[in-house]
């Protein structure tokens, strides 16, 4: 009997059913199979490395505005300088050109100042300044370089088309062609005082006594500008 049951027992074994996790040719495998170079990531790894959350673009990180070629662009910059637009500073401003026109929407009154800064030309003939009520001018400012071979200031008004009485100055004359200068117009309630470069020079009498009809500023012939200002001291 005990032959039998060896003999049996051997028999059971041969035609017993396979084990719950059978043997693969080699070897049994790992509860999660390893793939070719490695056991993957949860985040399976890109050639070159781990993508961030927000991938790289070429030249760096995008974010929420993306890198231009050259770098994160802000707001357009004018040529020089920040951006230009209303209330920017920007470049400097322009110098006036001549002829130069302004127009004085308060007209004249008195301790009204203007400011005339610029270059007479080295070859300069005359340079004028007028103030204007309408067609008429109430006060004509002319320095004269070479007026039969001399020098001279002319003042003058012109009312109704008609030109007034000339009041000529040769004694005191400040201009010389070719440098820059400052001139001074200091509106009174009787008359126009005029300094240069700081020093006071003649007064001329209101023709036209009706000031605030005295509402534009014009500057022309043989000079440059770099400045004009109105102001109320």
């Amino acid at each position: 009997w005990e032959g039998l049951k060896r003999t049996k027992a051997r028999l059971d074994a041969n035609n017993s059913q396979p084990a719950t996790n059978p043997t693969w040719p080699g070897g049994q495998p790992a509860p999660n199979p390893t793939w070719p170079g490695g056991q993957p990531a949860p985040n399976p790894m890109w050639p070159g490395g781990q993508p961030a959350p927000n991938p790289m673009w070429p030249g760096g990180q995008s974010g929420g505005n993306n890198m231009w070629p050259g770098g994160n662009p802000s707001q357009p910059t004018a040529p020089g300088g920040f951006p230009s637009g209303p209330g920017s500073s920007g470049p400097g401003p322009a110098m006036p050109a001549v002829p130069y026109e302004e127009r004085l929407p308060m007209g004249i009154y008195d301790k009204l100042l203007i400011t005339i800064k610029g270059t007479v030309k080295p070859n300069a003939e005359k340079f004028t300044v007028n103030l204007s009520a309408g067609n008429d001018i109430a006060f004509h400012f002319n320095p004269r370089f070479n007026e039969a071979g001399r020098k001279t200031l002319v003042r003058n008004s012109l009312i109704g088309e008609k030109w007034g009485k000339e009041e000529r100055d040769g004694n005191q004359f400040p201009f010389v062609p070719g440098q820059p200068f400052e001139m001074k117009i200091l509106c009174t309630s009787t008359e126009f005082k005029v300094a240069v470069n700081n020093s006071h020079i003649l007064e001329y009498k209101h023709r036209i006594t009706n000031l605030r009809s005295i509402n534009k500023l014009d500057i022309h012939c043989d000079l440059t500008l770099s400045d004009v200002r109105v102001e109320n001291i």
